[in-house]
């Protein structure tokens, strides 16, 4: 069994015991948490929604909430002699899926 959840504006495949690393959510570390389910597949069959599956919940467990790894942002102008060097890190949230039911 599996289920396509919508969180932070993108989906995940995800199914039971998984750990995916999501956007940042307004989540305290060692709480549950709810996601919408797009889609979900069980022995009966697939079903979509539309634009989500009524019925159908997936619960994470929140594990921790951190920055990922630097990434270095280099702009410049050729012939300018302008050049600008940034560095970006972005939250993310580490969720552990618990629960898909359909």
């Amino acid at each position: 069994m599996y289920a396509v959840i919508e969180t932070g504006g993108k989906q995940y495949k995800v199914a039971n015991g998984d750990t995916i690393y999501v956007e940042k959510l307004d989540a305290e570390d060692e709480s549950t948490v709810d996601f919408k389910v797009v889609a979900v597949s069980t022995d009966d069959g697939f079903k979509v929604g539309a634009p989500y599956v009524d019925g159908a919940k997936v619960t994470g467990k929140v594990i921790k909430t951190a920055k990922g790894k630097k990434i270095t942002v280099f702009t410049y102008k050729p012939k300018k002699s302008e050049k600008r060097k940034m560095g970006h890190r972005q939250y993310y949230t580490k969720v552990q899926i618990d629960s898909i039911e359909c």
